[in-house]
């Protein structure tokens, strides 16, 4: 699977809508063929920064990132950011998520 972290730095006074800006382009991901999981979280040290967490099946990044919602949503997100967002994206050995061997709750 091609594996994603994205991270967003939002202008402080889009932080509380950045979420309503991404709703239609994260609604769109998730019924995308292919798409595993496409996942938000809010940084609790930087409630400006905003991380994705994304997962396609290999075959299925190339149709995501030609999307009518993905070239929407990059129009729509520079007017709210900071800065150029970060990223890692790599395809790696996985099929989904597995159990933390470290911690096991019965």
């Amino acid at each position: 699977m091609i594996f994603i972290v994205v991270k967003f730095t939002v202008k402080p006074e889009w932080s509380d809508r950045w979420i309503d800006l991404t709703r239609d382009f994260t609604e769109a991901t998730r019924r995308e063929p292919g798409n595993l999981w496409f996942d938000w979280s809010r940084s609790v040290e930087d409630p400006h920064q905003f991380v994705l967490v994304e997962a396609f099946q290999d075959d299925a990044a190339e149709a995501h990132v030609s999307s009518d919602h993905f070239t929407q949503a990059m129009q729509d997100m520079p007017q709210a950011l900071v800065k150029t967002p970060e990223i890692i994206s790599e395809r790696i050995g996985a099929e989904g998520w597995g159990q933390m061997g470290e911690l096991t709750v019965a």
